[in-house]
């Protein structure tokens, strides 16, 4: 029997072979309908990246129906994914006019807000359910932000006293008058994560007068329990004390940190001055 005639049998079978499933013209933005963005641009931790391609060389049953399955994944240098998967489904059926139709599809993520600064992945897959053909692409997009060196054990970095809530940051010794109130701010890394990627941090400060005794403890003043979808790196910590009832002279500002998941703890002394 002729092919021909086979094709007339059964209506799904492809008239002729599909060309090359591709994925064509990625593009990267920052909004839904907003310019196309260069290579060099930096995205900021917290942002939504916009990803918009299409998709080429698929096939088309004989009653013009097309089927494509669609994924994208963002990647670190690690290859972890920063989301779940994306997925998109294209099931369409053509006009004859649309012979020159291909479809343009649109992802949208969020950077987490504790990620690393430096280079990403986006890797995009597509699957063509009438001909079982698959194509691959990837792009990168880089991403801005302050860095904090690892650590293998559990660790406090860049501690900084502050003037206010967000600053500005005290340079040079630490001096504070009666009345104000101290900022300190630090990065908590070397933490352990558990299954799920379980995050149990919790920090708490004391003071230690002009004597050396403590005068002042709050064993727990913040904590973080979560099981967020991207494995944080390190956690922001930030206290606050209020010197209303500080008698002038040198104090200790001691920060305590638990690591509830690994079993660590970490201790940190910090001089001030209140005049």
């Amino acid at each position: 029997m002729p092919l021909t005639a086979i094709a007339w049998l059964l209506p799904g079978l492809l008239l002729s072979a599909a060309p090359e499933l591709r994925i064509a013209n990625i593009t990267l933005h920052q909004y839904d309908g907003g310019p196309a963005l260069g290579a060099d641009f930096r995205f900021g931790r917290g942002e939504s990246v916009f990803v918009r391609y299409r998709v080429l060389g698929f096939a088309r049953s004989r009653d013009a129906q097309v089927h494509l399955e669609c994924t994208l994944d963002a990647l670190d240098s690690r290859g972890v994914r920063l989301v779940p998967t994306q997925r998109k489904s294209v099931q369409t059926e053509l006009a004859p006019q649309d012979k020159d139709w291909a479809p343009v599809l649109l992802h949208e993520f969020v950077i987490p807000p504790l990620v690393d600064p430096g280079s990403y992945r986006i890797v995009i897959e597509a699957e063509d359910k009438l001909s079982g053909a698959r194509a691959r692409a990837e792009t990168t997009f880089q991403v801005r932000g302050p860095i904090v060196e690892p650590s293998d054990t559990l660790v406090a970095r860049n501690f900084r006293f502050l003037k206010g809530e967000e600053g500005p940051v005290v340079e040079g010794a630490p001096i504070f008058q009666r009345g104000e109130i101290l900022w300190a701010r630090f990065e908590i890394t070397g933490y352990k994560i558990g299954e799920n990627n379980r995050i149990e941090v919790e920090y708490g400060l004391s003071v230690l007068g002009p004597t050396g005794k403590e005068i002042y403890s709050e064993p727990v003043a913040a904590a973080e329990r979560s099981t967020p979808f991207y494995p944080h790196r390190y956690l922001p910590g930030i206290l606050s004390l209020n010197l209303e009832k500080a008698q002038p002279g040198d104090y200790i500002l001691v920060v305590k940190i638990r690591d509830l998941v690994g079993g660590q703890q970490y201790e940190a002394r910090h001089p001030f001055t209140v005049r």
